[in-house]
C-alpha cells in the first residue's frame, strides 16, 4: 500500500488471526470457503505446529500468512498492525520458508545453502552448522561439489538428500519466523529424528510453524491446531487434545498403531 509502514523484525512478532475465512480469488460468491473464522494467537518464539488430511486449509493458511493472498474476510494481525498495512518486503525478510514442493538448485553445495541468505556473504561457520542440523553434512564431502550431472564432475542427489539441502537453508536462513511445510516427507526416520531434535533444542528464541501429517513429529509444539474442512476443530498441546479424546487422539493413536507389531497369541 502507499505509505506502507516499514520495519525491520530483528525479534518474532505477535501473530493474530482475527475471524480470517477465504475464498481464492476469482470464485464466485457460491464457491466454497477454503478457511473459515480462523481466530488464533502465535506468540513470539511458540514452536505451532498445523495438522488435519488433506484439503483442511494448512498450506492455504500459511499463504496468507506470508501475503500471498490477503483474507476474505477478517484481518491478520502483527504486533497489532494489520498485515496489509506492513511493507511487503519488510515481512518477507522476517520470514524462512519451505514448502512441500521447494526448488532445486544447480549450484555448489556452498551457494544451495547459501541462497538462504542470499543478500549477504555467506557464513562458512554458520552454513555448516546448517548442514549439521539437517543431516546434509553426512553426504557433503565438498562445499564446493556442484550438484547437477550435467555439469562436468557434477554429482546426482536423491529426493531425500535435496530435502535436506533445503531444509539446511532454512536453519542457515535463521529467520525471526521459520515455516516448514512437510519438511521431511522424503527424509529417513533417523535424519527426521535429528531435524526435529534441532528445532526444539537449537531455535528457542524463533518462532516455528510446521505444517505435517505424522502427528509424531508435534508432540513437543508449544500449540497444535487442527484444521478440518478449513476450520479449527481444536487447539491445545499434544496433552490437552489427547484428553479431549476428539478428533486429534482418534488420528494421533490411528498412526501411533502403525507403529506397534500386533502378533497372534500362541495356541
Amino acid at each position: 500500500r502507499p505509505n506502507a509502514i516499514r520495519e525491520n523484525f530483528t525479534q518474532p512478532p505477535l501473530v493474530e488471526f482475527r475471524n480470517v475465512s477465504f475464498r481464492y480469488p476469482g470464485e464466485s460468491d457460491q464457491s466454497p470457503i477454503v478457511l473459515q473464522n480462523l481466530s488464533f494467537t502465535i506468540k513470539p518464539g511458540e514452536k505451532i505446529a498445523i495438522v488435519g488430511v488433506n484439503g483442511s486449509g494448512k498450506t492455504t493458511l500459511i499463504k496468507l500468512l506470508c501475503r500471498v493472498y490477503d483474507p476474505t474476510e477478517g484481518s491478520i494481525h502483527i504486533n497489532g498492525t494489520d498485515l496489509r498495512d506492513l511493507a511487503l518486503g519488510d515481512w518477507q525478510n522476517a520470514i524462512g520458508i519451505l514448502f512441500q514442493d521447494f526448488p532445486i538448485y544447480k549450484l555448489t553445495f556452498r551457494e544451495s545453502i547459501g541462497v538462504g541468505r542470499i543478500d549477504e556473504k555467506v557464513d562458512e561457520a554458520a552454513l555448516k552448522k546448517a548442514a549439521r542440523f539437517s543431516g546434509a553434512d553426512e553426504f557433503i564431502t565438498n562445499y564446493d561439489q556442484l550438484i547437477w550431472k550435467e555439469f562436468k564432475d557434477g554429482i546426482d542427489l536423491s529426493k531425500g538428500q535435496h530435502q535436506r539441502l533445503a531444509v539446511a537453508r532454512m536453519f542457515y536462513r535463521n529467520a525471526a519466523i521459520t515455516i516448514l511445510d512437510e519438511p521431511t516427507a522424503s527424509i529417513d526416520a533417523v535424519t527426521e529424528e535429528k531435524i526435529f531434535t534441532t528445532l526444539e533444542n537449537h531455535m528457542q528464541g524463533k518462532t516455528v510453524i510446521l505444517i505435517t501429517h505424522r502427528f509424531s513429529t508435534v508432540k513437543n509444539a508449544d500449540k497444535i491446531l487442527m484444521l478440518e474442512h478449513g476450520e479449527i476443530i481444536e487447539q491445545g498441546s499434544h496433552r490437552e487434545l489427547m484428553k479431549l479424546n476428539r478428533k486429534y487422539a482418534e488420528l494421533y493413536n490411528m498412526q501411533a498403531n502403525r507403529y506397534l507389531e500386533t502378533e497372534d497369541e500362541p495356541n
